[in-house]
């Protein structure tokens, strides 16, 4: 198993490698650099009133080969791509990704200042589907075909029909000051007289706020996921050796939860390699309806804004959080079936 992990460790290296050059040439061959973008907030940064055409165009002319060339130096545009590439991995084995082109900050200082409204997200979402999922799943496989299960199914494939961010618009007009109830708040992490509540009002305030967006956030993995346990369930007690706990006289409950269920939970340790990703989770649509500001609102904005070191720095932490769950997902499925052997 040591070697194994060594092994997939090694691999990681060349894969980090391959995806950052992917990545960074497509993102530099992509038309509207940095330089583009600025000269164009110089050439139009003037009009307005009348006569903005003439202004336009003299703004224009006035934007000389100097002022560029002192433009491409700033943002590092007068090197070739494969040198400004190799800046970019020597400053990478500092844990440097250099500066935002967009705040004047350094990139990671961006992404961390965004982390933790993703991160909460994330991580809360991801135990709360587990949590429930699992043990729904489960029973759904014990009263399969039962009125029970075909409720509950047909409530889970509306709930898996709906789009996150339509659901997020709904929950908004219905539970949050439309033409209906004003039970939750209409965005944001916290209400503004936050800081003068005391501390138990404050971790009110916080779920208050947290209700709605996390509802939108975890719908789509909670269908998914409660079908599948359901499904791997029904598989495994068809087998030979639920055939034969059953056989020796032991209970529905036994069988199910204590032979099967562990087997059945294969297929669903495989999500568990994501989880290192969620804490990096980000929806656009679903931030801007609620007023978050999280990675996902955050790295949009960087590929509107061609903030090249904003976008490399948002591509190697999610990959490398990728390949580390993978490898972690391996782990898991001995710890799931003992019987699995990497070696």
């Amino acid at each position: 198993m040591f070697n194994y992990i060594v092994r997939r460790l090694m691999i990681m290296i060349p894969t980090l490698f391959g995806i950052t050059v992917l990545c960074f040439g497509i993102i530099n061959l992509a038309p509207g650099s940095p330089v583009e973008q600025k000269i164009q907030q110089l050439r139009f940064g003037g009009m307005g009133g009348a006569g903005a055409t003439d202004a336009g165009s003299s703004k224009e002319n006035a934007i000389s080969a100097e002022v560029i060339e002192a433009l491409k130096i700033q943002y590092g545009f007068d090197k070739p791509m494969h040198v400004r590439y190799w800046i970019w991995l020597k400053n990478l084995s500092k844990l440097d990704f250099g500066e935002s082109f967009t705040y004047e900050e350094p990139a990671t200082d961006i992404i961390i200042s965004k982390f933790p409204v993703s991160m909460q997200f994330g991580i809360i979402s991801l135990l709360l589907t587990y949590l429930i999922c699992i043990p729904l799943g489960i029973f759904k496989a014990v009263k399969h075909g039962s009125k029970i299960d075909l409720i509950s199914s047909v409530f889970l494939s509306a709930l898996y029909s709906i789009p996150g961010f339509m659901l997020a618009i709904l929950l908004l007009v219905f539970f949050s000051g439309g033409d209906f109830f004003e039970w939750f708040p209409l965005g944001g992490l916290v209400s503004d007289s936050y800081e003068d509540l005391t501390f138990f009002e404050q971790i009110k305030d916080r779920i208050w706020h947290f209700v709605l967006p996390l509802i939108s956030y975890m719908i789509g993995n909670f269908t998914v996921l409660t079908i599948l346990m359901k499904n791997s369930l029904l598989d495994e007690v068809k087998k030979d050796y639920v055939r034969t706990a059953r056989a020796k006289g032991l209970s529905e409950k036994v069988v199910y939860l204590k032979h099967a269920a562990r087997n059945a939970l294969i297929p669903i340790v495989t999500g568990l390699g994501g989880f290192l990703a969620f804490f990096l989770a980000g929806s656009l649509l679903i931030e801007k309806i609620f007023e978050l500001d999280g990675i996902g609102l955050m790295g949009f904005e960087a590929i509107m804004q061609r903030d090249y070191n904003i976008i490399m720095a948002l591509i190697f932490i999610q990959s490398f959080l990728m390949l580390v769950g993978n490898l972690i997902s391996d782990l898991a499925y001995i710890v799931v079936d003992p019987r699995i052997d990497f070696s």
